[in-house]
């Protein structure tokens, strides 16, 4: 694994999550020619009294609580994340190129990199992440990855722009915070996890997929993966979805807004402006630094950033 050439980057970040581009790309992400998408595994979502947030916030400073209920519309949803081989439909459909093509770089999870890999930049807050020239969702880890990419696993290096314009694409869009939170709770209410109650830990319950061990040396995989799972894998929850939480982030179509009175939460999420709402977590999570594998947490990024850890699922009107 190779050591970064220089700390502070080019690139600021959010922490351990989700690193941010330290600029916006001005990159149209609609350069396309939208044709027809094949119909998508989909799930039906009831409607009715949503919850959203908890009364018992773990990261107070995301903006996790207070818990609130709101009425929801029925609606449909993606039974994964889009896929590889799905977004790969999309692409020679329409003959898009990502935003992490264009602008010529990703964020690179520092274990991925080959021992003989050129020397990377650094994300100061977080160096494990690192920025990796040629990186993006057909070569993942960086130029010569491409065997990495596998069909049935979650396509990631997607940015909110690239989501948006998949969607439209497949009929689809983002979902809320607050149809995400529903559909997540798969009917059990106010509960931290799809299953329930019961919290993974590093010797028995592995629901999903999260790190195991003591980050960022090494990930065990005592979960049966390092890295992304299949997109169908694990449980579903009770509304049929798969891999709510753990795995990849997912966005929404909301910005990431923390709606607080007190100034030190309002000071924490400063120069944030223009960051979009991501939930779920992924398989870089663990308790013991990245507590957000939980329905109510929540992160942020900028909507050009893309990541090794990031993907998403759309709704549909029902």
């Amino acid at each position: 694994m190779t050591e970064a050439s220089e700390t502070p980057s080019a690139t600021s970040g959010k922490g351990c999550c989700l690193p941010a581009r330290a600029r916006d790309a001005a990159l149209s992400p609609f350069a396309t020619t939208l044709r027809s998408a094949p119909p998508a595994d989909t799930v039906d979502i009831p409607g009715g009294t949503a919850l959203v947030g908890t009364n018992t916030p773990v990261l107070v400073a995301d903006g996790e609580g207070p818990l609130q209920r709101k009425k929801i519309k029925p609606f449909r949803m993606d039974a994964t994340t889009v896929t590889n081989a799905r977004f790969q439909a999309f692409v020679d459909d329409t003959g898009y190129v990502t935003e992490a093509e264009r602008i010529g770089d990703s964020f690179v999870f520092m274990n991925f990199l080959p021992d003989d890999a050129p020397p990377t930049r650094a994300v100061a807050e977080a160096p494990w992440w690192r920025v990796v020239d040629g990186t993006h969702w057909r070569c993942p880890h960086g130029p010569g990855s491409e065997a990495a990419v596998l069909a049935d696993h979650p396509v990631t290096h997607i940015t909110w722009n690239d989501a948006r314009a998949f969607g439209e694409w497949a009929g689809g869009r983002l979902p809320t915070e607050v149809e995400w939170e529903h559909a997540a709770r798969g009917g059990l209410g106010d509960v931290p996890y799809p299953w329930g109650d019961a919290a993974p830990d590093d010797t028995g319950h592995f629901p999903c997929n999260i790190w195991q061990g003591q980050f960022p040396q090494a990930d065990l995989g005592l979960d049966g993966h390092i890295g992304t799972a299949p997109a169908r894998s694990f449980e579903p929850n009770g509304y049929g979805l798969f891999n709510m939480v753990g795995n990849v982030w997912e966005w929404t179509s909301q910005p990431f807004k923390v709606h607080s009175l007190k100034k030190s939460v309002q000071a924490a999420h400063a120069g944030k402006a223009g960051f979009k709402l991501s939930k779920g977590g992924s398989f870089l999570c663990h308790a013991s630094y990245c507590f957000r594998y939980r329905i109510a947490a929540r992160s942020g990024t900028s909507p050009d950033s893309s990541t090794s850890h990031h993907g998403f699922r759309l709704v549909y009107a029902p």
